[in-house]
């Protein structure tokens, strides 16, 4: 009996118990996770609606700088055929043939005096 009572009871293993945090941890990275590919996503959409946006108005731009050509080119014309109009000898000739009106030379003016 007294090699019964030498005897050493070996103690219990104690096992480490899981942290219930660490599952948290995994779900709040997650969370986390989602949350930026949502935020990254939102952005993203926000850059191709700028891009789209400005696609727009460079169209619209273009169609004015063109059509801004198109008036200049006419304008030309316009000035062109104008000033051949004006030219003096065309008005003379179209004076002369329409109302019979003639150049005088301004040294046969003769002004008459009304005051007397």
């Amino acid at each position: 009996m007294a090699s019964l009572s030498h005897a050493t009871i070996a103690e219990p293993v104690v096992r480490p118990r899981p942290r219930p945090k660490a599952r948290r941890r995994t779900q709040a990275r997650a969370r986390g996770g989602i949350l930026w590919i949502a935020v990254s996503g939102i952005l993203l959409a926000g850059v191709v609606f700028v891009n789209v946006a400005v696609l727009r108005l460079n169209l619209a731009l273009d169609s004015a700088n063109s059509e801004r050509t198109r008036l200049r080119a006419e304008n030309a014309a316009l000035q062109s055929q104008l000033s051949s109009e004006l030219a003096s000898a065309h008005i003379q000739t179209r004076a002369a043939k329409e109302f019979g009106l003639v150049y005088v030379d301004p040294s046969q003016y003769r002004y008459v005096n009304v005051a007397k």
